[in-house]
């Protein structure tokens, strides 16, 4: 499984349209052959700041999904509202079984 982690810091005056931009785009995503999830998260102490969580099946799958037009338009958009370049991590990841009692 491939784990993606990705941060905007929006321009204060453009964090409504990194919103909606934001959220079209994993709505689209989900979509996709390969992505197991998607999701957008707002962060509560830098309401600019959003902070991706994606899970893709394989590689080839990210991949393709990072050549899409559709992807590389909101990658292009979101960069001209960001107040810093954004930032996309990507990891190999091996679920572990956690039993945990809380």
């Amino acid at each position: 499984m491939i784990l993606v982690t990705g941060e905007i810091l929006a321009k204060p005056d453009r964090a409504a349209e990194v919103e909606g931009l934001s959220l079209a785009h994993v709505k689209r995503s989900r979509a996709e052959d390969g992505c197991i999830s998607h999701d957008v998260h707002r962060h509560v102490e830098d309401a600019n700041r959003f902070v991706f969580v994606e899970t893709w099946s394989d590689m080839i799958k990210l991949k393709a999904h990072f050549a899409l037009p559709e992807a590389q338009q909101f990658a292009r958009q979101v960069a001209l509202m960001a107040q810093q370049p954004v930032k996309i991590e990507i990891f190999h990841a091996v679920p572990i079984a956690a039993n945990l009692s809380l």
